[in-house]
């Protein structure tokens, strides 16, 4: 955890580390496994709330192999919320999960085709050393959080995203304007 802040170091410490070695293919392997991913990610979501950080809503598949949800980023006073989603790796836990944002597929150089954010630089080395005691949440807290930090606010600056609101206003304007002539 060297060169983590201490608030990164903070938020990582109380997410569980996870003790069962098991992908999708492993059974009832998997089910332990993924009553392991519920509990952390419940313990993570419990404590991003108590420190009013919550920023991320995900559910699974009844296999837990396909998950989807919310997840923000407030970037100054504006919510940008987007459609998260990823499927568990055949090879999980040792290959971490491709995190997905679809809406803003193409916006920035740092994603694949997709929508699936770029992770490998400094995630995936980390996820390799901690396998198998990382899980989803971790993915979430090192690996998705941080990639937002960096590219929202790039993102809203460079007008490759704009707030919902300042969306509507516009189509406002182009319906007001549409109508008076």
């Amino acid at each position: 955890m060297e060169g983590w802040d201490t608030t990164t170091k903070a938020t990582v410490q109380k997410i569980p580390l996870l003790t069962t070695r098991a992908g999708p293919r492993d059974g009832e392997l998997w089910k332990r496994r993924l009553k392991e991913e519920y509990l952390t990610l419940i313990k993570y979501m419990e404590s991003n709330k108590m420190n009013d950080n919550d920023w991320f809503r995900i559910s699974a598949n009844p296999e837990g192999t396909k998950w989807k949800g919310k997840c923000w980023y407030v970037h100054n006073l504006l919510k940008y919320e987007f459609d998260l989603q990823f499927d568990i790796p055949i090879t999980y836990p040792a290959t971490a999960p491709e995190i997905e944002l679809p809406e803003l597929d193409g916006k920035t150089a740092k994603m694949y085709r997709g929508g699936k954010i770029c992770l490998t630089i400094h995630f995936r080395p980390l996820w390799a050393k901690n396998s198998p005691h990382f899980g989803i949440a971790h993915a979430l807290c090192l690996g998705l959080a941080p990639w937002l930090a960096a590219e929202i606010p790039h993102l809203v600056e460079t007008g490759m995203i704009q707030h919902k609101d300042k969306k509507l206003t516009e189509k406002e304007k182009e319906a007001k304007g549409t109508s008076a002539s």
